[in-house]
């Protein structure tokens, strides 16, 4: 199997530590998490993918905004420079160890930050990164 994933959940993923919008959403990213973490390929989508699931159809749900579509394009730009790879809808990736610490090191860096534009978490995040990825759900083998 696959995760499909948008483009601004390539940087989410790497700081989620288990908070998120619902129980039913951080029940769901914590899943995806471990099977990220065993090896299960990425494929990229455009809009709601499955971290979204819980939540996209919600009333208050912000997964078909302007707003998340442009971090999206904008995260994939980012992305996209630093792996040196094409990031658009269909584009599978695979993460490892060493791909995961090169994105949470630019991250870190502030590299590719600017795909996070707007996000509600950002802060949470900045922490997170800031304390060396403590507590973080994502690993790779």
């Amino acid at each position: 199997m696959t995760v499909r994933l948008r483009a601004h959940h390539l940087l989410c993923m790497l700081t989620y530590v288990g908070k998120g919008y619902t129980a039913d959403f951080c029940t769901n990213y914590d899943a995806i998490a471990l099977r990220l973490g065993a090896g299960e390929d990425i494929v990229m989508v455009d809009g709601p993918d499955d971290i979204c699931q819980p939540v996209v159809d919600a009333a208050d749900t912000h997964c078909h905004n302007e707003s998340v579509i442009e971090r999206d394009a904008a995260a994939a730009t980012v992305i996209s420079r630093l792996l040196h790879q094409t990031l658009s809808a269909g584009a599978s990736l695979s993460l490892d160890i060493a791909l995961l610490k090169r994105m949470r090191d630019a991250f870190a860096a502030g590299t590719t930050r600017t795909g996070c534009g707007g996000c509600q978490w950002i802060t949470l995040c900045d922490r997170i990164a800031d304390g060396g990825f403590e507590g973080v759900r994502l690993t790779a083998k």
